[in-house]
């Protein structure tokens, strides 16, 4: 009698355990993010535009869900284009750095960020373009 109740208990716990698990963001799943990068030139002081072209062989960092740094780093292709594969459903945070051209950062760069959401397995999501600044 016990041997049943023992086994009882035990499947409603791994039951309950498997159902109440919701994995969180990150790799595993099936989804991707796609993007591009586009880059303005500028002179020294940030007044005149030299040039706009997609940004190559920049990296691109990938926040997963609410955690603190970066899951995950890729660079671009040559055309500007970046893909972040095999994501669960959820939230992303991505970012690109940029050159700051208010010169307030002590490093003379800023993140450039782009919220996405990931709601269904099998999806492909286009975070569209991150622009950033060069100089």
């Amino acid at each position: 009698m016990h041997l049943r109740r023992f086994l009882f208990l035990l499947i409603i716990a791994v039951a309950l355990t498997t159902w109440s698990c919701e994995k969180e963001e990150g790799e595993g799943g099936n989804s991707s993010i796609t993007g591009k990068v586009w880059i303005r030139e500028y002179d020294l002081s940030f007044t005149y535009l030299i040039s706009s072209y997609w940004g190559s062989d920049e990296d691109i960092y990938i926040i997963y869900g609410d955690d603190i740094s970066y899951g995950n780093r890729i660079k671009t292709g040559p055309d500007g284009e970046f893909e972040f594969k095999y994501l669960r459903p959820g939230n992303y945070r991505l970012y690109v750095y940029s050159k700051d051209s208010t010169f307030t950062s002590g490093s003379g760069k800023i993140a450039v960020y782009k919220d996405v959401e990931i709601t269904s397995r099998k999806q492909v999501v286009d975070a569209g373009v991150l622009s950033i600044l060069k100089n």
